[in-house]
């Protein structure tokens, strides 16, 4: 079969919008300590939501909206879960987690609708850069500076697009051979395909893919996973492709949000009003008695005929259930951690790169630095100028634990030689580290480790009584994205209402 052309923009736009952004790659969910408790108090609603990220959020709203009284508990003292946005100059925020949409993820982009939230093309003009062994290469069109390599990962696309074609982005599991799939890892599967062409160099390029798309190395991704992910890159009317999910114009990075992606949730949480969304209010234990649950946290104690739990695997592992979880679903949450991402972003008086004619984006195939891929992430209004990349994975083992002076000064070496020396002179510079974040316990998505999926992912949407399931990771298509996010709460809000 003749592999499908890979353009620049598809390698360049690897995982940025993963929403959203394993304990094996990252660290164990930490629990803070409860704070000291005033004396608490008991409510009832119709329906309980635990976590306001935008699943959550997303059901409360359509929950409030069918006349039913409704209560969301949020752990943090925010709202917007893997999204966070971060000021650059007064009034111009930029992402600090989850941010690109883009086509057939129509459940994001009609929510921002619905909120009076705009939508804006992301910026793809001008060359990228390509580094590795020590040189920057410049490149423009689809004739990238490997030619023999890019075959190869053309190779490794094609083969992704056939395995996801096969897929039913619902239950992965109901793959004939899904457990045999589930085995392999993604570095285990390259390394038994020796018929691709310069196989080191590609599998360093897929690395380039799945660090920042997971949080984690080809080691600990497995493929039915990543073939999970390529085949909820659609809709109900387009096939997922490996194309769409990783490209930036035309594909899910084609896109950012007004206002950052935080916006849609504060929004959301606004719509709701007060009262509503309760912040600094961890929830404990989910207590159940006929059709009722009491549903407990630092600070109250919250009667409700549904609860629907809206946050990562991890954390929804850690809650008491009463009666317990079936040994099916528990084994699902428990061997399906986070992984371990950090978005690093520096901050210039203008995006100088743009004046050279770089488009910001560059990959970084073997290259001393923390970062695999690199965005432009200047505010719409074209100032100041913002260049951010991905460390995850092996990388974020590296760096995430040094001193923040080391890590800044890597990320702007690694900076300065893609854009030039003007890089280190940054005015400003912050990272995110969702891997030490204890409300998401690592990010950008949970990664269920070989036999998990296959064997328990039957379960992942199954209520537990009046308990239901939301959560971008819970989502058929785009999971792990801001789009699966909305589609889980809605699905979530379905249920209960029916």
């Amino acid at each position: 079969m003749t592999p499908p052309s890979l353009t620049r923009r598809g390698l360049l736009g690897v995982g940025a919008g993963a929403a959203a952004l394993a304990v094996a790659p990252g660290p164990a969910a930490a629990r803070p300590a409860p704070a000291k408790r005033r004396r608490p108090r008991r409510r009832t609603v119709d329906v309980a939501v635990v976590g306001a990220g935008l699943s959550g959020l997303t059901a409360a709203r359509r929950i409030a909206a069918a006349g039913r009284s409704v209560v969301v508990l949020e752990a943090r003292d925010r709202v917007g879960g893997r999204t966070l946005n971060h000021d650059v100059a007064p009034g111009r925020p930029v992402e600090a987690g989850g941010e690109y949409i883009g086509p057939t993820q129509t459940h994001i982009t009609r929510l921002c609708k619905e909120l009076g939230v705009g939508i804006f093309e992301a910026y793809t003009k001008g060359d990228n850069a390509y580094m590795a062994d020590g040189r920057v290469q410049r490149y423009t069109g689809d004739i990238p500076p490997e030619p023999t390599a890019l075959l190869g990962l053309n190779d490794v696309l094609t083969s992704l697009n056939e395995i996801a074609a096969r897929i039913d982005p619902s239950a992965p599991w109901n793959l004939g051979g899904a457990a045999d799939l589930e085995a392999y890892t993604v570095d285990g599967w390259l390394r038994g395909r020796a018929e691709l062409l310069a196989p080191e160099r590609v599998r360093q390029l897929v690395e380039c893919l799945i660090e920042p798309s997971f949080g984690a190395s080809n080691r600990e991704v497995t493929m039915l996973l990543a073939a999970r992910f390529v085949a909820g890159a659609g809709d109900e009317h387009h096939v997922g492709t490996a194309e769409r999910m990783l490209g930036s114009k035309g594909g899910a990075q084609d896109s950012r949000i007004l206002g950052g992606s935080q916006l849609v949730s504060t929004g959301m949480a606004d719509q709701l009003g007060r009262g509503r969304v309760v912040l600094g209010a961890p929830v404990r234990r989910i207590v159940q008695a006929g059709r009722r649950a009491t549903v407990v946290t630092d600070g109250d104690t919250w009667t409700a005929g549904r609860v629907i739990v809206a946050i990562p695997p991890p954390l929804a592992a850690a809650i008491d259930f009463d009666p317990i979880l079936p040994p099916e679903h528990r084994m699902l949450l428990q061997r399906s951690p986070m992984g371990a991402l950090m978005k690093c972003e520096a901050v210039y008086d203008r995006p100088f790169w743009r004046e050279d004619g770089l488009s910001g984006a560059a990959v970084a195939a073997n290259d001393p630095g923390p970062m695999r891929v690199i965005f432009d992430n200047t505010p719409p209004e074209g100032s100041p100028g913002v260049l951010f990349g991905f460390c995850g994975g092996d990388h974020w083992r590296r760096f995430s634990g040094v001193s923040p002076s080391r890590r800044r000064r890597a990320v702007l070496e690694q900076f300065a030689r893609f854009a030039g020396p003007q890089a280190l002179e940054a005015k400003d510079y912050f990272d995110m580290d969702w891997g030490r974040e204890p409300w998401s316990a690592g990010g950008p998505v949970a990664l269920p480790g070989p036999g998990t999926l296959s064997g328990f992912g039957a379960w992942m949407r199954r209520p537990h009584g009046v308990v239901h399931w939301a959560g971008t990771e819970t989502s058929d298509y785009w999971a792990g994205f801001m789009d699966g996010a909305v589609r889980a709460g809605k699905r979530a809000a379905r249920e209960v209402l029916a």
